[in-house]
């Protein structure tokens, strides 16, 4: 990959994508105010057991998996622009109902909203991101800007909800409402720019790339999954970032209640600093960390990512419960490795998927959030049935299982159908 993170490669974003980045940050921002502290509200209102609060957030995860990869299939048939206008309503819909929730069955169906929403919109916005740069280095770029942003909002909201005194309000959850009402707005505009830009262009050149609101493809359903069944490297790419997900799903829900049961001094500052460290690391590493690795291979950075994920599991499983720094420290080799996993994975996907299935493959990585699903209950079970001790030694074991699949994933065959178009491909962007 090009390290050429200058000036000049930022401004080939287009100002979609600078509303992108700012709507993430602010979204981020607003979401991370409150939504770490609903295994608190849900604990304190209802007085639900670990393995309960993880089942109302799993159920809800495990749903939204697979609608999110019905929809981000569906925005390479409808289009980008009205499934993100759509996923957007739905957020405002369910967040509003999240503030006004007052029974654990009306919580569990407005947190699988919310869920929903939260997972149509990442792929979403990383297949958008496809649509409108062309140019491989400034997307990369793009998507590691992406996460950044994102990364700052998380950063601000946790710090900012504590200094506001959110961390038990639920009426709270309104400013993520208001956050996406303003997106939305932007977005309209951003959008109205994207298609007047093409529609000039096309005028030009024929062959240029098509409109946001125009999708480029006509491929239907049945075929697309056919396509992602016989694609053995996605499927092996999907299981492992799956047990990669479900590592760091600990963090927001199985470390925040075994912090909580046990004990800890200073709970509420304890989980908004882990968070604030969480992001603050991964604000000012990543772009060294991408300089650094940017001549090794996309897999070799993954691997690399993946021992520090390992080590720090093995510092979590260890570290003393009144030892508040070292908690802290975790989370700063976490968060390391995340700053290099997570924006690289997505890089690997945009990789290698096929230009008319980009959606469908981004599409696909909601299928990692099985992973998140998992985790609340998973980490619950753990928790009620051993300790956090045991929980974080099992997370270790399946930080090793993923390493092991990513040593692997480079020797696995693809269609060639599939390999031939990617070359075809290529060559037309280098001609």
């Amino acid at each position: 990959m090009n390290s050429d993170i200058s000036i000049s490669r930022l401004k080939q974003f287009p100002p979609l994508m600078w509303i992108m980045l700012f709507g993430s940050f602010i979204t981020r921002g607003s979401f991370y105010m409150v939504w770490p502290f609903l295994a608190v509200i849900l604990y304190k209102k209802f007085a639900l057991s670990a393995t309960e609060v993880g089942s109302v957030l799993s159920l809800a995860a495990v749903i939204s998996v697979f609608v999110s990869f019905v929809g981000s299939t569906l925005s390479d048939k409808l289009g980008r622009k009205p499934m993100m206008y759509a996923t957007g309503v739905l957020y405002i819909i369910s967040f509003s109902l999240l503030a006004i929730a007052d029974t654990i069955v009306m919580f569990t169906i407005v947190i699988t909203l919310c869920s929903i929403a939260t997972s149509l919109w990442r792929p979403l916005a990383s297949a958008l991101i496809g649509d409108i740069i062309p140019e491989k280095a400034t997307r990369e770029l793009a998507m590691q800007s992406l996460y950044f942003a994102v990364n700052v909002g998380c950063a601000v909201g946790p710090m900012l909800g504590v200094w506001l005194g959110l961390t038990g309000e639920q009426s709270s959850f309104f400013i993520t409402v208001y956050a996406f009402a303003f997106l939305l707005v932007l977005l309209t505009w951003g959008f109205k720019h994207q298609d007047k830009k093409h529609a000039k262009v096309d005028i030009d050149n024929p062959d240029s790339t098509p409109s946001t609101e125009t999708p480029e493809t006509k491929t239907g359903f049945k075929q697309t999954f056919s396509v992602l069944v016989q694609d053995k490297l996605l499927q092996c790419l999907i299981l492992a970032n799956i047990l990669c997900f479900f590592i760091y799903g600990q963090m927001d829900s199985s470390l925040v209640q075994y912090l909580t049961r046990a004990g800890a001094n200073n709970l509420l500052e304890l989980v908004s600093s882990m968070i604030f460290t969480n992001a603050i690391v991964i604000i000012t590493c990543q772009f060294l960390l991408l300089k650094l690795l940017a001549s090794r291979p996309i897999l070799v950075r993954i691997r690399f990512g993946l021992v520090l994920l390992i080590c720090s599991q093995i510092w979590f499983a260890f570290n003393p419960l009144t030892f508040f720094a070292g908690w802290l420290g975790a989370v700063v080799i976490m968060s390391l490795a995340e700053a290099i996993l997570f924006p690289t994975m997505s890089v690997h996907v945009d990789r290698i998927a096929p230009t008319n299935l980009r959606g469908a493959y981004f599409g696909a990585t909601a299928f990692y959030d099985l992973g998140y699903a998992l985790a609340p209950i998973g980490g619950g079970l753990l928790l009620d049935m051993f300790d956090g001790r045991t929980l974080f030694l099992v997370c270790t074991a399946i930080a090793v299982v993923v390493f092991l699949l990513y040593l692997i994933m480079d020797k696995l065959k693809r269609p060639a159908f599939i390999t031939e178009q990617l070359a075809t491909e290529q060559t037309a962007k280098t001609a």
